[in-house]
């Protein structure tokens, strides 16, 4: 109490009348959600923590990690903790780190934010670090107590030889969590400088390995050290109260990586390209050709044309990939990206296309499927399971499909490499992107969703290396023996069938 009011002793008298005001309201006001720094009058602004931000909040554990999902106000919580252990113990510091400086700023202001809603005077001040770098500076408030919060960017010379509580804000994205773990483990296990130290960390998944490696262990207790942790999911933080719509959030994503690592605190196994830069070089060939030469669709060319068509319509482009079979290697003769074109206008420019070749492969999911449907009724569907020997697939993109689809065109980079592509940043960036990902023991198939596009172009070439499986196709009738005694409705439509 002393302490409190020698404090108050030493701030204005408008912030000691509010700080008062405070006192007098965290006795039972009812509460109003409004954000720190704009508190109503007669509101408690602790009150406005959710239940599973109370938690944390008030856990008393000295070693503390908790994974939030995106847009759960993980920052938001942290931040009145570290408030809180500002005003109630004098002269003392906390020091915030993230992967950034700017990061570091921001998550400060948030404690700024709640010193002001707590009614609690600081003073913004910045600090030399003349260990690290000279000229270097750090971010700091301090108040009449004596205690001070230090945002710096989470590097292991920037955090070493502070002595006070230790927020490490999305600990998973450091540059190196070890390398900086290392440099602040020996100042939070000395009692002698500061007294008992806490340690709080705080992120979204990183996966399981590399700079994810250290908070995963922590989460999953497969470190040493008396962890309190805490989950905490997208799902989760609305079933107590987050007035945040999942789906939208997620349809907004679009990218079922960051779907599970960002908003369902999933730790993913591992993420691998599908093609390395230099499975893509070896099968980079001058030979090959993004643009079609103007004879290469000319009817009754007799080439050997396979078609591989990602269908877009807004969020991303449509891709036709058009392959074209010499002896047993795939030449790349086209690649036809078309962003923002009409579907009816995309048809026209396909039509040409698909009937000049032997086989195509088309995207029949999401939008595909009215496009698709039109195809077929055209130029016939081919699935020979169900007795249709057309010239258009149907496929849709269910996990099964890809795990058929992906590792065959893996297999065509690698020797003897039986598919030549074109060279440019373009397509060699799509198709690096494209990723297997493991999810518990589980493996599927995507890529980020970027300006872009999603990796269409490694789409519509893995779709086009698909339709040029079956090789010994040809536009010929396949002959039939007058001998056989067929009914002749049955023997025009064997004779006749389009490929």
């Amino acid at each position: 109490m002393r302490e409190q009011q020698d404090m108050e002793k030493h701030t204005p008298r408008t912030a000691r009348r509010k700080a008062k005001a405070t006192r007098l309201r965290s006795a039972g006001a009812p509460p109003r959600q409004e954000a720190p720094g704009g508190v109503a009058r007669g509101v408690n602004p602790l009150d406005l923590l959710l239940p599973y931000q109370r938690r944390v909040v008030a856990d008393e554990g000295r070693f503390i990690a908790a994974c939030f999902g995106r847009q759960t106000g993980k920052s938001f919580a942290m931040a009145a903790r570290c408030a809180l252990r500002l005003i109630s113990k004098p002269a003392f510091t906390i020091l915030i780190a993230a992967p950034s400086g700017r990061q570091s700023a921001e998550s400060l202001d948030k404690v700024k934010d709640w010193l002001r809603a707590l009614s609690v005077a600081f003073a913004d001040e910045v600090e030399t670090l003349r260990d690290v770098e000279d000229g270097y500076t750090a971010k700091v408030v301090k108040l009449a107590n004596g205690s001070r919060c230090v945002a710096v960017p989470g590097r292991p010379d920037t955090v070493r030889g502070f002595s006070g509580d230790i927020w490490l804000d999305e600990f998973a994205f450091f540059e190196d969590p070890d390398a900086t773990w290392r440099a602040i483990a020996p100042t939070i296990v000395n009692p002698l400088r500061g007294g008992n130290k806490s340690v709080l960390i705080t992120s979204t998944p990183n996966g399981k390995g590399t700079r994810g490696r250290r908070f995963y262990n922590i989460m999953t207790g497969a470190t040493k050290g008396n962890w309190s942790t805490h989950h905490v999911p997208l799902k989760s933080a609305i079933a107590e109260g987050l007035p945040v719509d999942y789906d939208e959030l997620a349809d907004m994503l679009d990218d079922p990586i960051a779907q599970a690592q960002e908003l369902d605190c999933v730790f993913m196994d591992d993420s691998n390209e599908l093609l390395s830069y230099d499975l893509i070089a070896a099968a980079t060939s001058p030979d090959a050709s993004a643009v079609a030469v103007p004879e290469l669709y000319a009817p009754g060319s007799g080439r050997d044309l396979r078609l591989g068509i990602d269908f877009g319509r807004t969020n991303d482009p449509t891709v036709c990939w058009c392959l074209e079979r010499v002896g047993d290697v795939f030449y790349t003769r086209e690649v036809l990206v078309l962003r923002d074109t009409a579907t009816p206008a995309q048809e026209e420019i396909l039509r040409h296309r698909i009937r000049a070749a032997r086989r195509v492969c088309f995207d029949y999911t999401g939008p595909g499927i009215g496009m698709g449907d039109h195809l077929v009724q055209e130029f016939g569907k081919w699935n020979p399971g169900g007795h249709e020997f057309g010239k258009v697939e149907l496929c849709t993109f269910t996990v099964g499909f890809k795990r058929e689809l992906f590792p065959k065109l893996r297999r065509a980079f690698e020797a003897p490499v039986t598919v030549r592509i074109p060279a440019g940043d373009e397509i060699r960036e799509d198709l690096h992107a494209m990723n297997q990902i493991i999810k518990n023991g589980e493996y599927s198939y995507a890529a980020p969703r970027t300006a872009a596009g999603h990796s269409d172009r490694c789409t519509a070439l893995a779709l086009a290396y698909r339709a040029a499986q079956e090789c010994l196709c040809t536009q010929l009738p396949i002959p039939i023996s007058r001998s056989m005694e067929l009914p002749q409705d049955l023997n025009e439509t064997i004779t006749h069938r389009p490929f």
